[in-house]
C-alpha cells in the first residue's frame, strides 16, 4: 500500500471515528475479548491444539485423560495373576495402586480360574472383565485408578521393562524409592511399563487398608455370576422361610416374609489344618486354627441369633462327602452345604474361581458371617462389611447390635462365643487384615 492510500484510509477512518466512538469501539472490543475468553474456558473440556495454523478442537475424553486423574496414554503392564480368588482380588488391587502411584492406566490383566500355579499350562488364565464388570469399575473407580484394553495402546509400541528385586536387601524404601524413580525421567517417558519378576501378591505392601478397601468397592461381578449367586441365595431363604413356618412363628406374615441366615466359611479340611498349626508354631499363635467341635460349640452361645437359623456352611468340595460336618449343630441351627442344599450344579459348570467368586458372593450376603481371621477368604468378606456398617455411620459394634454383624470363629469372645470382628480400617497396610488377629475388634 503506497503512502497517498494510506493517507485515505486515514482521512476514512477519521471521519468514522470521532472521540467519542473511538471509546465505545474500545469498549465493545474489550467486552468482546472477556465473553471469548469466558466462552473457550467454558468449554477448555475440549482442549485446543495449534497445528499449521489451524485450531483442532478435541473430543472431552481425550482431553479428561491427559489432563484429570489417571493418565490414559501412559500404561503399566503386570504378569498374569494367579492363586486363589481373595489373593488375586488382593493382587489386583496392589497392581492398581501400583499403577497409581506412577500416575498410569493398568492394562487388564488375566485372572487364573484354577489354583494352579507353578505350571503355567494349568493357570486357565481368565479375562478380567469375565469376571467383573470393566466399565462399571472404572466408573467407580473415577479419577482413582484406572483400567485400561490392550486394544488402548496406541501404534507407539515403546516398553520398558521393569524388574522387580527380592530377598533380604530389597527393602520396602527401596521398593517404593524404585516406583518413584520410575514415574519420572527417562522411564516414564515410554508408553508401556511392564513390571517383570515374582507375583504381584508377593510385592511391598505401601497402602493403607483404606485404599484397598477403595479398590474393592470398584469391583462388582458380571451379570451372569451375580445371577448365579442369586440363586443360591433365593434357595437358603426360600428354605429358611419353610423351617421358620413350622416353629412357633405362628401363621404366614410379616415375619416370615423374609429368612435371615448365617454363613460360616468353615475351614477344618486336612490340607488348611496342616498349614494352619504350623503357621501356630511359626507365629507363636494358638488362637488359629478351630476344630468342627469348637466352631459348632462357639456358634451356638451367639448372643441374638433366631431361634431357628439356617447355617450355610461354605466348604472346600473335599468335605461335601463328609456327613459329619452336618451333625451335632446346637438345636435351632439349621445346616446346608452346597449339596444338601441342591444347588452344587449350579458350581459344577464353572472354573474354580468362578465357584469361589459364587460363594463370596453368598457369605458376603449373610444377615450374619463367621469366619476365620487368619483366612483372606473371610478377611475380605469382613473388610467388605465392616464398609457397609460404616457407611451407617457405625464405627463399633462395641456393646451394640449392628446390621451384618461379623464374628471370627477361631477367637473366643464373651461367653465362649465367637469374637465379634471389624476391620480396622486405620491399619497402614493390608497385610493384618490378610494373616492375621490384629483386625480384631469389638
Amino acid at each position: 500500500m503506497d503512502l497517498s492510500s494510506t493517507r485515505k484510509l486515514s482521512r476514512l477512518f477519521s471521519c468514522f471515528f470521532t472521540p467519542l466512538t473511538c471509546k465505545c469501539c474500545l469498549a465493545l472490543v474489550t467486552i468482546a475479548l472477556f465473553f471469548r475468553a469466558i466462552f473457550l474456558h467454558s468449554f477448555s473440556g475440549y482442549g485446543v491444539i495449534k497445528s499449521n495454523n489451524l485450531r483442532l478442537i478435541l473430543s472431552p475424553s481425550v482431553h479428561l485423560e491427559s489432563h484429570e486423574g489417571i493418565r490414559g496414554d501412559k500404561f503399566l503392564e503386570v504378569p498374569q495373576i494367579v492363586w486363589g480368588l481373595n489373593n488375586q482380588k488382593i493382587t489386583f488391587a496392589r497392581a492398581c495402586l501400583t499403577a497409581r502411584v506412577l500416575n498410569r492406566t493398568l492394562l487388564m490383566p488375566s485372572l487364573s480360574g484354577s489354583l494352579f500355579y507353578k505350571e503355567i499350562d494349568l493357570l486357565h488364565p481368565i479375562s478380567f472383565d469375565q469376571v467383573f464388570q470393566y466399565e462399571r469399575f472404572n466408573s467407580l473407580c473415577n479419577r482413582f485408578v484406572r483400567l485400561g484394553r490392550y486394544s488402548d495402546l496406541g501404534n507407539q509400541t515403546g516398553k520398558y521393562d521393569l524388574q522387580k528385586g527380592s530377598g533380604r536387601k530389597w527393602t520396602v524404601e527401596r521398593d517404593l524409592e524404585q516406583l518413584k524413580q520410575s514415574s519420572r525421567g527417562p522411564i516414564d517417558k515410554y508408553q508401556v511399563i511392564s513390571i517383570a519378576g515374582k507375583n504381584p501378591f508377593l510385592w511391598h505392601d505401601h497402602w493403607p487398608v483404606k485404599d484397598y478397601a477403595r479398590v474393592f468397592e470398584c469391583l462388582v461381578l458380571v451379570d451372569e455370576i451375580a445371577k448365579e449367586a442369586d440363586k443360591v441365595v433365593s434357595k437358603i431363604r426360600r428354605i429358611g422361610r419353610k423351617l421358620r413356618s413350622k416353629t412357633n412363628f405362628g401363621a404366614e406374615g410379616s415375619s416370615l416374609s423374609y429368612a435371615p441366615y448365617v454363613a460360616i466359611h468353615m475351614r477344618v479340611e486336612i490340607d488348611w489344618m496342616i498349614h494352619c498349626k504350623k503357621l501356630e508354631q511359626r507365629s507363636r499363635i494358638s488362637q488359629i486354627c478351630s476344630s468342627k467341635q469348637e466352631i459348632m460349640e462357639r456358634m451356638g452361645n451367639i448372643v441374638g441369633l433366631e431361634s431357628t437359623a439356617i447355617v450355610y456352611l461354605a466348604v472346600a468340595d473335599s468335605l461335601l462327602n463328609d456327613s459329619s460336618i452336618l451333625d451335632g449343630w446346637k438345636r435351632g441351627l439349621v445346616p446346608f452345604e452346597k449339596k444338601k442344599l441342591g444347588v452344587d450344579g449350579i458350581y459344577k459348570k464353572h472354573p474354580y474361581l468362578i465357584q469361589s467368586a459364587i460363594d463370596y458372593e453368598v457369605c458376603s450376603r449373610a444377615d450374619t458371617f463367621v469366619g476365620n481371621s487368619f483366612s483372606t477368604f473371610s478377611s475380605l468378606i469382613v473388610l467388605e462389611r465392616t464398609q457397609r456398617v460404616i457407611r451407617m455411620g457405625i464405627t463399633s459394634s462395641c456393646g451394640i447390635d449392628v446390621r451384618w454383624p461379623s464374628y471370627a470363629y477361631n477367637i473366643p469372645g464373651e461367653s465362649n462365643a465367637p469374637q465379634k470382628w471389624m476391620t480396622n480400617m486405620s491399619d497402614s497396610n493390608l497385610k493384618a487384615i490378610s494373616y492375621g488377629s490384629n483386625a480384631i475388634s469389638c
